[in-house]
């Protein structure tokens, strides 16, 4: 059979969360119209330390290792070994909705879409969470770019590049601008398949408080006034740091 989707996990030391994630794939390709089959799973390891990839492979994922330590290396680099007719990206820490596949095949199989994302829903909520929700979200909404599954046609990825390995974060926006600017040269758009909203995890805010996104980022702003290379040791803290 052939594959239709290669979803692509990029991973570092998450032999906690990539269980659970793991599951609701499984249940996703089990409900998928062409077959649990046409769905490949690919877990780009980047040099985990723990038994993230020893997982990965006892649930029979294809492990993708990648040294780099670049989030757009690792996506980039499972996404090499992809054998899907549509590439699609997840976080380690989300999990995705039993519709994942079916809603996904069906919406670019209209022609109208060049990619997209499915969204989120979030685990938990809090006046900090809601208040950052109410920031973002008129931005997604706007530029119909979320988060959750994102997703596009493998020729189109090879077509614009990939995700931008220079990028230390701000590699998922990148990507989809791309995906956005090469639609619009064809009369495709970008779009949100809502009604197959990935779960979203909360580690962050429960690692950093519920109100950090304003109280981390506006210092990050005031600081890149003084020295622009505060953006990229921010994230080198707050993504690729031990401590997630």
């Amino acid at each position: 059979m052939s594959v239709r989707f290669s979803i692509v996990i990029p991973a570092w030391n998450e032999e906690a969360l990539l269980p659970r994630l793991l599951d609701t794939v499984d249940v996703a390709r089990a409900r998928f119209r062409h077959g649990a089959d046409a769905v490949e799973v690919i877990v780009a390891d980047n040099v985990s330390t723990d038994r993230t990839a020893a997982i990965a492979r006892e649930r029979r994922c294809t492990v993708a290792r990648v040294e780099r330590r670049r989030i757009a290396s690792v996506r980039n680099g499972g996404a090499a070994v992809a054998r899907g007719d549509v590439l699609a990206f997840v976080d380690a820490d989300m999990r995705v909705h039993p519709d994942t596949f079916d809603a996904i095949d069906a919406t670019l199989a209209t022609g109208r879409y060049v990619g997209g994302a499915t969204g989120v829903r979030l685990e938990r909520w809090s006046p900090g969470i809601l208040a950052t929700w109410l920031l973002l979200m008129p931005w997604v909404v706007l530029l119909r770019m979320d988060t959750g599954v994102v997703f596009c046609r493998r020729e189109d990825f090879v077509r614009i590049g990939g995700y931008e390995e220079t990028r230390h974060f701000g590699e998922d926006v990148a990507l989809l601008v791309a995906l956005k600017r090469l639609g619009r040269a064809r009369g495709q758009t970008l779009t949100r398949v809502t009604a197959a909203k990935a779960l979203a995890s909360m580690r962050k805010f429960d690692r950093h408080g519920d109100w950090h996104y304003f109280r981390l980022f506006a210092g990050v702003g005031i600081s890149m006034l003084r020295d622009p290379q505060a953006s990229t040791d921010f994230a080198q803290r707050y993504w690729y740091g031990d401590d997630r």
